[in-house]
């Protein structure tokens, strides 16, 4: 017998019975989920348009036989078989298509599922038609029209084509702005870049920066990036109408600051954070023999955080750079998805990936911004040695990139803690060390492979960060082998001024534990072991151990194996 997988669906097929479904349709189409009726026999141009239309959004199933609600009414007379359609939607599409069909029975009915791959770049029929699959305001899937931008702004995204390296139509060398050379010259100074460019004319600079490219008749004119860094505000307005950024300040609802602008980036920088210091309060504490601040927002994740915006921002789409303060927290948000390779499980660990290519090098070598990958780093550190939570990216989604910003008042004990340890070691704590501490003060308890979640490693890098933790005196390590756990250490506790939660974390010896245990099951006459994991608050492996242990000192005898196993008090009476 053969098994075969499709999505929501999984079939099996034998010589000797009819092809069978196990499992159910989807209930509703998605971004990925496409129903197609095909009591009419579906015209194989609609059938190709369908599958192009999935190719260019994520990929995903096209259910041929099913009704727009989701009812299967099976598949026309003359496809039962779907001869030659992988062949058909490989010749009709350009590039060539490679997709996947099953059929399934699903009552009295057959359908089929097609797969469709996820295009790495854009895909039309070879009519030339393009289209794409999008979500509307209500939620409903459909397919559109893929407009040039559209089409610009996917190759972009996947790394194919770089727009900030292009030449800007209708752009020439007067709008570029002879004072904001000059603020790059200072900026260079200021933030410790590339002081090579110091010695450069204003030609050689542009040239360095990929601020101009050559015309096909020889001539230079500006290029996007150009534009964006250098130039006057009037050719930004009339040439890169897709350039905006706002900053807005809402205090209990209520407006307190709501200004948008076309500035040049470092103009847009600088005025960003002149604008953002009034609301950035911060105090002083006292360590050792010096005095650290402690602002609402460190400015080195603020100043990274917004130029990471406005470099990796999509200038193919319409829409606002946003930074926004409120009683909440600080959050910045720009128009474009995550580019292709980078998701929200591998931010920390991904290598680079720059949508704008040219104008991140440019940032990067006038000193703004991170090339090394570890831009996200700062922002990360710019948080968690304050002992805020980390930055929160959960709101991002294809369209847009939202980070939020924890502006909660910082734990003093806590960054007193991390100063004394970074002077001893002579450095800064390494950034898994600190997201560790971060998530220990959160979840009070944890093990290995959660922490590998948060520090999106391998579970033998997050155990080796856990392990320096405690040689460092910072964390305490409670058990052996798989049932380890790690808690803060208990100078942590006792420095936050909070030693009850250190005794409550600590949880109970191993008498007073079998003694809880052995109360449990004369009252309730039974007990599982996910009921003295609770109990206990140990896991499973823990809770294993020490039913073991019960049991094998007579005073509990086991009924049932494995999953059904549970253990009742051993009254004398009761034969093994």
């Amino acid at each position: 017998m053969m098994y075969l997988s499709c999505s929501h669906a999984l079939f099996f097929y034998s010589s000797k019975e009819p092809l069978q479904m196990i499992l159910e349709l989807p209930l509703v189409e998605s971004l990925t989920v496409e129903f197609k009726s095909d009591r009419k026999r579906l015209p194989d141009r609609e059938l190709v348009e369908a599958v192009i239309c999935l190719a260019n959004a994520e990929g995903g199933q096209l259910w041929l036989g099913v009704e727009d609600d989701g009812t299967p009414t099976g598949l026309h007379a003359e496809r039962l078989e779907l001869t030659g359609l992988a062949g058909l939607i490989s010749a009709r599409t350009s590039p060539s298509l490679v997709v996947n069909f099953k059929i399934a029975i699903v009552g009295e009915v057959r359908v089929a599922c097609i797969s469709v791959p996820k295009a790495p770049g854009e895909v039309a029929t070879t009519s030339g038609t393009y289209l794409r699959r999008r979500i509307k305001a209500d939620g409903q899937p459909e397919c559109v029209a893929m407009l040039p931008h559209d089409r610009a702004s996917r190759v972009s995204s996947f790394g194919l084509m770089d727009a900030s390296a292009q030449i800007v139509a209708g752009a020439s060398l007067s709008d570029l702005d002879p004072l904001e050379r000059e603020r790059l010259r200072q900026s260079v100074q200021q933030y410790g870049g590339d002081r090579v460019l110091l010695e450069l004319d204003d030609e050689a600079l542009d040239g360095a920066l990929g601020f101009t490219a050559r015309l096909s008749d020889g001539r230079r004119a500006p290029t996007l990036a150009g534009l964006l860094l250098i130039g006057r505000e009037a050719a930004l307005n009339e040439l890169v109408p897709t350039h905006e950024f706002a900053f807005q300040v809402l205090a209990r609802e209520a407006v307190a600051f709501n200004e948008f602008r076309r500035f040049p980036l470092l103009k847009a920088l600088d005025w960003l954070e002149t604008n953002f210091r009034p609301y950035n309060p911060e105090r002083e504490i006292q360590v050792d023999l010096f005095r650290v601040p402690v602002p609402k927002v460190d400015f080195g994740a603020f100043r990274e955080a917004v130029a990471n915006a406005l470099v990796h921002r999509d200038y193919h789409c319409l829409g606002a750079v946003h930074v926004r303060m409120d009683d909440d927290g600080l959050t910045i948000s720009n128009p474009g998805g995550l580019v292709d390779g980078v998701t929200l499980a591998n931010l920390l660990t991904t290598e680079p990936r720059p949508r704008n290519r040219a104008l991140a090098d440019a940032m990067k070598r006038i000193g703004l911004v991170e090339r090394s990958g570890r831009g996200v780093d700062k922002i990360y550190r710019g948080l968690l040695r304050f002992g805020r939570s980390e930055p929160d990216y959960r709101r991002t989604d294809s369209t847009n990139v939202v980070l939020r910003l924890d502006t909660t008042d910082g734990d003093e004990a806590f960054l007193k803690r991390v100063i004394e340890e970074e002077g001893r070691r002579g450095g800064e704590l390494p950034i898994d060390s600190l997201i560790a501490l971060a998530a220990l003060r959160g979840m009070k308890r944890m093990t290995t492979e959660e922490l590998a979640l948060h520090i999106q490693r391998e579970p033998a890098q997050a155990k080796r960060t856990l392990e320096a933790l405690v040689e460092a005196g910072l964390a305490q390590a409670h058990g052996t082998a798989r049932g380890r756990t790690y808690t803060l250490a208990a100078g942590l506790y006792r420095a936050e001024g909070d030693k009850a939660a250190y005794t409550r974390q600590m949880g109970f010896s191993g008498l007073q534990q079998e003694q809880m245990v052995l109360s449990y099951v004369q009252q309730h006459g039974s007990v599982r072991r996910a009921e003295v994991a609770e109990l206990c608050r140990l896991t499973s492996l823990q809770a294993k151990n020490l039913l073991k242990r019960l049991r094998e000192s007579g005073q509990l005898l086991q009924r049932g194996e494995r999953r059904t196993a549970y253990y009742v008090p051993n009254d004398g009476t009761t034969s093994l």
